[in-house]
């Protein structure tokens, strides 16, 4: 295979990759009640209906603090998906050590989600997206590790 296309099969997948975080961002972002998107997986969590929750006196701002919480998780996603796109834009993986970091540390990322999920959210939505970013990771590492330093 050429040497180039080998490089692009090395950082075209994880741009792809910090678009998918971006969108997912911005889900969280547009979505005027992002809890519900993952609705069945949070009242398993919580052990309660968001209906139930939200009649307790107490609980009722808490509509306003999830929306506050899931805007600064869109927030998060968004910025973490640009730091990716901007990162592989300027350095277009063209040293090992460019490589190296940035497929170290989302494989650290893509641990800390499959823990997250498997651990505490089984019924989770986002486990397609999950094994989406973990095979554009796998696309990446592979076609980087075969281009030289």
């Amino acid at each position: 295979m050429h040497k180039s296309v080998i490089h692009n099969f090395s950082w075209i997948p994880l741009v792809f990759f910090g678009i998918g975080i971006v969108f997912l961002g911005l889900r969280w972002l547009v979505h005027p009640e992002p809890w519900l998107i993952d609705k069945i997986s949070n009242e398993d969590l919580i052990q309660k209906s968001f209906d139930e929750l939200f009649k307790s006196e107490i609980n009722y701002y808490l509509p306003d603090y999830l929306a506050v919480i899931y805007l600064f998780l869109g927030w998060c996603a968004i910025a973490l998906g640009m730091l990716i796109i901007i990162y592989i834009h300027i350095t277009k993986m063209g040293t090992n050590k460019s490589r190296i970091y940035i497929l170290a540390t989302l494989l650290v990322i893509l641990i800390g989600f499959y823990y997250l999920i498997f651990n505490y959210i089984p019924l989770a939505p986002f486990k397609k997206e999950l094994y989406i970013m973990s095979f554009l990771w796998l696309i990446s590492a592979v076609f980087s590790s075969k281009l030289e330093s």
